[in-house]
């Protein structure tokens, strides 16, 4: 019996149901269709080419720029019981060589590949002798010559039309604004593709933009305050500032570590390691740093400096709150990103046409730190996404922002620029605004122009305030072979004349000191202080779980899991198997660790009602079966078939199914009772579960291969059970 997509989201990952598109991208690309897929960080893409793989006969084939993240990817899989692999530079010869050979077998489910090892011709033509299922390739926008991770192996890809044309292909990203999304189509050749735009939302990330005044202290400010004990990212525009911003955490006791490609692979591949691997640490980075990171915890994105495009911001802060828990987006902003990427920008050697690309880029990104609508409304319209309202969730919706008409302060402004020569800095031209009489303005005579002190109005900070908004509106530019000098543009001549008003966005006054109180909701916050001992005792034992193994901690369970343990208090697996995250192989592999660390805590209560199991049950006794199993049994006992028990109680077959294997685990039931396989036919299903490798045994999916999918996973998890309790698994044949 052939697997459905919804069989396999339960028994293997663990989910109820799908979210958004996913059901939609996973049947069109079951049936053989092409896809573009175009959704949010953390909105889960993997599992819309990592399901199609496992139900359609073959090897799915991932395309991956990741090589760094690679093995973690396989490992999460391997845990869910996937038969995973991947091919990099990293590997030794004869590692490569016996994954090869394993996609030639046709015993890998997913094999994840670099561009530049599956474009060679030695690859393409082992390719040609193994079964495909698919071809994914992942973070499909370093196509396009105009994005932000632009990578030229990517143009090769398509290469795979043109040599496998009757296989399905996905390409996957989760930004790609439509000219982007254009050029992907064109140069994969994805012309027959059908596009699921799933939205850029990300509505538990709280986005922040603070007025920068001694930006690395105000960081520290912010990780005080709310996420003392987390892990987050922090981007810096240079090497050097990334260092030094990461020896300042450290020396403040907070465990912050560097990352940027002037360092030595292996102290990266260390850093980078540890931060997926430890709990609560600051990684300190450039944009080097981050692609594919699938870390789920991750509860904060910081920008110490201005990201160049709205691309660069969205894939940056998207790595913030994977697991769908609350989580921040902090910058801090002010005059000198405006000036630093104006000079940046004019002095690229890139072409014309490049440039007012970039130019654009630049301009909405700027206009998203001056705004003073909904910053998710901004952000979302960038990328055609409109939202009709504003979100609640961003530092201009829980703290409005005051707009003021500056028509009267720009044109003093400007006027300052032009009568001082154009060849000044924004502190002298204030100065000279507010009348100081320094020896530096009486060199030069400013303290006979028209526009000495002409500005007493306005304080210091709020001078800077305008002529670092007057830049990023375009109404000066940035002369860097005057040394940083402020030159006035074509667009300042309407000010000047009085032909047009301009407002300005009022910078909020720096907040006082909070103790306690946080901006964006925290993921864990505990009425009483014996969950926060119960969550620190599962995130203990997970951590030890996963040091054993040399996984991250997220691939043992994620804490969206964790907490449900807390509010839930499951005592039995079959209660454990309804959790988030909960799959029949990390039921079997953690359910009775976990569950013995909640029995330690037992004496904290525990909720009423449970839902209904929907997995398998393992290593229970007769006098464990719930209510719900006995119902079940008793049903059957009467007569009804497996349909009619569903649609009585209202439960899905499958969930049937898993109390059926729990009560012939125990004795109550045997598998001849329930299924209709002759003695032959269940002798070869057994022997095929005992030809498994010992760290397999029990792995449903190998043996549902071994069958070529006659057999289904219902069938077979009653055959498993069964083998658990042997004394009535198989008939006597006396």
């Amino acid at each position: 019996m052939q697997q459905s997509p919804h069989d396999i989201l339960g028994t293997v990952f663990g989910y109820d149901s799908f979210r958004g598109e996913q059901q939609a991208i996973i049947e069109r690309l079951s049936s053989g269709g092409d896809a573009l897929v175009v959704m949010p960080t953390g909105g889960g893409k993997s599992l819309c080419y990592q399901i199609p793989a496992l139900l359609r006969s073959g090897v799915g084939i991932v395309v991956s720029p990741l090589i760094a993240l690679m093995q973690d990817q396989v490992d999460a899989l391997r845990q869910l019981g996937v038969r995973a692999a991947f091919l990099n530079s990293s590997l030794e010869y004869e590692v490569a060589r016996e994954v090869e050979q394993q996609l030639l077998d046709g015993t890998l489910d997913l094999l994840y590949v670099a561009p530049e090892r599956l474009c060679t011709e030695g690859f393409l033509q082992r390719l040609a002798r193994a079964r495909i299922a698919l071809f994914a390739i992942d973070e499909a926008h370093c196509v396009s010559q105009w994005g932000h991770d632009f990578r030229p192996e990517y143009r090769r890809l398509n290469v795979l039309h043109e040599r496998f044309p009757e296989v399905p292909r996905i390409a996957l990203t989760a930004t790609a604004d439509a000219p982007t999304r254009n050029e992907i189509i064109e140069r994969l050749a994805l012309d027959e593709a059908e596009a699921f735009i799933a939205g850029f939302d990300r509505p538990n990330i709280q986005y922040r933009v603070v007025h920068k005044d001694n930006g690395r202290r105000q960081l520290l400010n912010f990780l005080n305050a709310e996420h003392r004990h987390d892990a987050g990212i922090v981007y810096c525009l240079s090497r050097k500032r990334v260092e030094e911003t990461a020896r300042f955490l450290a020396e403040q006791d907070i465990k912050a570590l560097p990352y940027h490609a002037g360092m030595p692979a292996e102290t990266r591949r260390e850093n980078q390691a540890r931060f997926l691997r430890e709990d609560r640490v600051v990684m300190v980075a450039t944009i080097a740093f981050g692609m594919g990171i699938d870390k789920p915890d991750v509860r904060f994105v910081a920008h110490l400096d201005l990201p160049k495009s709205l691309e660069s911001y969205y894939q940056e802060t998207g790595r913030a709150g994977r697991d769908g828990l609350p989580a921040n987006a902090w910058m801090a902003y002010g005059f000198g990103d405006v000036v630093m990427m104006r000079q940046m920008l004019a002095s690229s050697e890139a072409d014309e046409q490049r440039k007012r690309t970039e130019q654009q880029k630049l301009e909405a990104m700027l206009g998203f730190c001056e705004t003073t609508r909904c910053r998710r409304q901004v952000l979302l319209a960038y990328f055609g996404d409109e939202m009709e309202t504003p979100c609640g969730n961003c530092d201009v919706c829980l703290h409005p922002v005051e707009s003021w008409d500056g028509t009267e302060a720009a044109r003093k402004a400007l006027s300052c620029v032009y009568r001082t020569g154009q060849r000044f800095g924004v502190s002298y031209l204030v100065d000279v605004l507010r009348g100081k009489d320094s020896e530096r303005i009486q060199r030069f005579g400013h303290h006979q122009t028209s526009t000495f002190g002409i500005g007493g109005e306005l304080t210091e900070k709020q001078w800077r305030s305008v002529y670092r908004q007057l830049v990023a509106n375009g109404l000066m530019s940035v002369d860097i072979e005057g040394f940083g000098g402020l030159r006035l543009t074509s667009n300042a001549r309407p000010v000047l004349r009085g032909e047009q008003s301009i407002f300005f966005r009022k910078d909020p006054k720096a907040p006082a000191k909070r103790h306690g109180k946080r901006g964006a909701k925290r993921p864990v916050e505990f009425k009483e202080p014996s969950e926060q001992v119960l969550w620190e005792s599962l995130r203990e034992r997970r951590l030890e779980l996963a040091r054993e193994q040399g996984v991250p901690p997220y691939v043992i369970f994620q804490d969206v899991t964790l907490l449900e343990m807390i509010s839930q208090r499951p005592r039995t697996p079959e209660e454990l198997s309804n959790l988030t995250g909960v799959g029949v192989r990390r039921l079997e592999r953690y359910g009775e660790i976990f569950l013995k660390v909640l029995a330690a805590h037992e004496a904290d209560g525990r909720p009423e009602s449970m839902h209904e199991p929907k997995l398998a049950v393992a290593s229970i006794s007769s006098a464990d079966l719930s209510d719900s199993v006995a119902t079940t049994v008793g049903l059957l006992g009467e007569g009804m078939t497996v349909e009619e028990v569903a649609a009585q109680r209202k439960l899905k077959p499958t969930t049937v199914f898993g109390h059926i294997a729990a009560a012939i685990e125990v004795g109550e039931l045997s598998v001849r009772e329930v299924l209709n396989l002759d003695i032959r036919e269940l002798e070869h299903i057994e022997a095929a579960f005992r030809d498994t490798a010992a760290d397999n045994f029990g792995v449903l999916k190998p043996v549902f291969d071994a069958f070529d999918g006659l057999y289904g996973y219902d069938t077979l998890r009653c055959i498993r059970a069964g083998m658990q309790h042997p004394e009535i698994s198989s008939p006597d044949e006396a």
